[in-house]
């Protein structure tokens, strides 16, 4: 199989040469473009997530053998979400290379944080199957590297640390409230608020409503927890 400039490139970018070009082609195609002559990449993220988790893991116990398994179960959680994949698929340009039906195409499909955080799970099962499991290691490890080595002790999500703020001190859950949406459809800007029960607010913008979220847990928790100090 030819492969076209741009996904030659990609190949470049990805630091993995395909013995199947054909798998490539396969993980970097989206269901809106499908076709029985044309699989989806579908298959090949749910293979891709599994292979993702393992080699997470298994570096989470080399990276830190102390470690309990209360303190590395968020640690992971942090490293294999959608929003930690889509990160990776961008910073090695995956989205410019992704083939996609013409209505994905229009509202926004190259950047939105789904359709990236999959494809690039997708990737990895290509180079799995392509390559066998020490290929995909590498790949992950040399990808996720930085992210690893960075991911907080306590990496809980915002909401969750929020939340737990809360509880401890009596309070229901916080309350995440849609006060805006701005742009174009394709590209919309959310606005959220975080609320507490007893009166803190504090809010935040981003291109999609659980980053906005977590964008405005995390200035709500910061504040409650510079008042407790």
């Amino acid at each position: 199989m030819k492969l076209s400039a741009e996904i030659v490139a990609f190949q470049d970018r990805l630091g993995h040469r395909f013995a199947d070009p054909a798998l490539l082609v396969r993980a970097l195609t989206h269901a809106s473009i499908a076709s029985p002559a044309k699989l989806d990449n579908q298959r090949l993220e749910f293979l891709g997530d599994r292979v993702l988790g393992l080699v997470l893991a298994e570096t989470l116990l080399e990276a830190d053998t102390t470690a309990t398994e209360g303190q590395l179960a968020p640690r992971f959680n942090a490293l294999v979400r959608k929003e930690a994949c889509a990160d990776v698929a961008r910073q090695i340009g995956l989205g410019d290379v992704l083939r996609l039906g013409r209505s994905e195409m229009m509202s926004g499909g190259r950047r939105k944080e789904a359709v990236l955080g999959d494809a690039m799970e997708a990737v990895i099962a290509a180079v799995y199957l392509d390559a066998g499991h020490e290929a995909a290691r590498t790949l992950v490890r040399r990808l996720w590297g930085a992210r690893v080595g960075e991911v907080a002790e306590d990496a809980r999500d915002a909401k969750t640390s929020l939340q737990e703020w809360a509880q401890a001190r009596g309070l229901p859950p916080p309350e995440y409230v849609e006060c805006g949406r701005d742009g174009p459809d394709h590209a919309p800007i959310f606005t959220i608020e975080a609320r507490l029960a007893s009166g803190q607010v504090e809010r935040a913008k981003a291109g999609a409503k659980r980053q906005a979220e977590q964008a405005a847990a995390k200035a709500l928790l910061t504040r409650m927890e510079k008042s407790d100090d």
